[in-house]
């Protein structure tokens, strides 16, 4: 029922944008890696795609919608943002197209996608708005509030709209503020009825003159026949307006079971309803993972009162490099599970979890813990996860004391010390590009370096929490070959083995040729089509040097 509610909100909300203007509107949706934290044993990417395909066949005809996208295309990266479709009329089934094919997996930069939909709505010269649709927080050292008011202050007539896609209270205030300073709504995607209603009220009811007032006689005031309350423990105080606490009422079938479509919904830990006279059975969800079925009976002159405890405990787990960590990490995954219930969270994350044993399983790239909390009902528990990783930033240079290297073509790779029977090393992780970070558990690595036909290696130790720059010398030299009308260029080693052979270093198909290249004498042989006989040129590269040759 999760999903109904989303995609009440999500069609409110398109509704509303109708309602104001028919100007351009931007779906900024959140593809980052905790969106395949699950709900109801679905991933959230999963319901946003459902979502998207049933609000999307109600737009009106010539609604200007665009798709922003961020999050998607790597990991770790905070200039993932993609504008998937431009805004425009008829683009409904682009977007659904696009949505489809997503698979999350990077950080949250919210900050700069919505700025950046901002700029292609041409927020400066017209009506723009903008629907950001997020599961997490900003993970890109970027200052939402501040952006809402620079583009609320610049634009003509800028509005932005969030959806909380399952953040707590305490989170949604921190990006609540892209809303509020832009004159938009900051909606919680759990309590879909309520906030509905209240942007049909604000945003999507068009003004109205005032009515006359007519004078009527108050109806009597309704009496409630039924009472639901919830508590997490026996004996424990009432949920209350916990909107965590999700009632589905009804009809009771033949067997007992819930019979038909439920024709009550409620977000609170306790609410006063009205319903006739019959069997009821109230389908009562806890935070969308636990899930309890009370039947209950509604009598002439009586007040029912379904009543639920959930038998659990409340849990928050903030996951950190060290013991001795001011802040989470945002980059740590934690995963939770307890009976056929998985979500996957970042950072620090509060759930509810039966009574019994949850099974937490942490993980910064590569390095993992796995962790068992045993949980009471009622109890309040706070437990760090700490995951030990460190951080490597990497750096090579062409000679001892000489030029670094400076390309994103450099292949870095950490691997373990031993080596294998094979001699091969396990890797660790990897990435491209000098001056990038590798997240690696603490201990003793090797860090390999390779560009062109040159590598380096070189052993290293970090500690949990450290970021350590590791400089490689992968001790080579640049070969640079110009040989006009050549077909084919090939670096051999100068010197023979015991066979008489030459080793090839690389080889290119072309006039010139280009290769990092290990220091030493070598020998260059081109061939051209035709007839043309084969030459051989000599060359000599020093460490840290470049040297070009031409062969005529």
């Amino acid at each position: 029922m999760r999903v109904k509610a989303i995609c009440m909100l999500l069609a409110g909300l398109l509704a509303a944008t109708q309602a104001i203007a028919a100007d351009k509107t931007m779906i900024v949706l959140d593809a980052s890696g905790s969106m395949w934290g699950q709900i109801n044993g679905r991933s959230k990417i999963e319901i946003a795609r459902d979502t998207l395909g049933t609000v999307l066949k109600s737009v009106p005809a010539g609604t200007e919608l665009g798709l922003m996208v961020y999050g998607h295309r790597e990991k770790g990266s905070c200039s993932d943002i993609e504008l998937a479709v431009p805004p425009g009329a008829g683009t409904e089934s682009a977007i659904n197209s696009f949505v489809a094919g997503l698979n999350p997996k990077g950080k949250t930069p919210l900050t700069r996608s919505v700025e950046e939909a901002a700029e292609a709505l041409k927020y400066t010269e017209d009506k723009a708005t903008v629907v950001l649709v997020t599961d997490g927080l900003e993970t890109c050292e970027a200052d939402p509030c501040a952006l809402a008011s620079a583009l609320e202050s610049k634009g003509v007539d800028f509005t932005t709209h969030v959806v909380g896609f399952g953040l707590t209270e305490e989170e949604g205030k921190q990006v609540a503020c892209l809303a509020e300073n832009t004159g938009g709504k900051y909606f919680q995607a759990s309590d879909a009825t309520q906030l509905v209603a209240a942007l049909t009220e604000t945003v999507a009811e068009a003004p109205m003159s005032k009515p006359e007032v007519v004078e009527t006689t108050p109806e009597p005031a309704v009496e409630f026949n039924t009472a639901a309350d919830s508590v997490l423990s026996e004996g424990g105080p009432s949920l209350g307006d916990n909107d965590d606490v999700h009632w589905l009422i009804y009809n009771a079938g033949a067997d007992s079971k819930p019979a038909g479509d439920y024709i009550d919904s409620q977000y609170k830990g306790a609410y006063s309803g009205s319903y006739p006279p019959g069997k009821y059975i109230a389908v009562v969800t806890l935070q969308s993972a636990i899930e309890r079925q009370v039947p209950f009976e509604v009598k002439a002159g009586e007040v029912a009162k379904p009543f639920v405890n959930f038998d659990s405990g409340h849990v928050t787990v903030t996951a950190r490099r060290t013991p001795t960590d001011a802040e989470p990490d945002s980059n740590g995954a934690i995963q939770v599970t307890f009976g056929n219930h998985s979500s996957t969270y970042y950072g620090t994350t509060k759930f509810y979890a039966p009574a019994g044993e949850v099974k937490l399983e942490g993980s910064i790239g590569p390095s993992k813990v796995e962790e068992t909390v045993a949980v009471k009902a009622g109890e309040e528990i706070a437990r760090d996860l700490v995951i030990g990783a460190g951080i490597v930033l990497n750096k090579a240079v062409y000679a001892e004391g000489g030029p670094e290297v400076d390309s994103g073509n450099v292949f870095f790779e950490v691997v373990a010390p031993e080596k294998a029977i094979d001699g091969s090393r396990k890797s660790v992780a990897y990435g491209y590009g000098t001056g990038t970070k590798l997240d690696i558990p603490a201990g003793d690595h090797v860090l390999t370096a390779k560009l062109g036909s040159a590598t380096g290696e070189i052993p290293f130790t970090v500690k949990a929490g450290e970021m350590k720059e590791v400089v490689v010398n992968i001790n080579a030299g640049v070969l640079a070959i110009t040989a006009p009308g050549a077909n084919s260029i090939e670096i051999l080693s100068a010197a023979k083995d015991i066979q008489g052979n030459r080793k090839s270093v690389s080889i290119n198909y072309g006039a010139e040729w280009q290769d990092t290249v290990p220091p030493g004498d070598y020998i260059i042989a081109v061939k051209y089509e035709g007839d043309v006989a084969p030459k051989e040129a000599k060359a000599t590269v020093k460490a840290g040097e470049r040297a070009e040759v031409t062969v005529q």
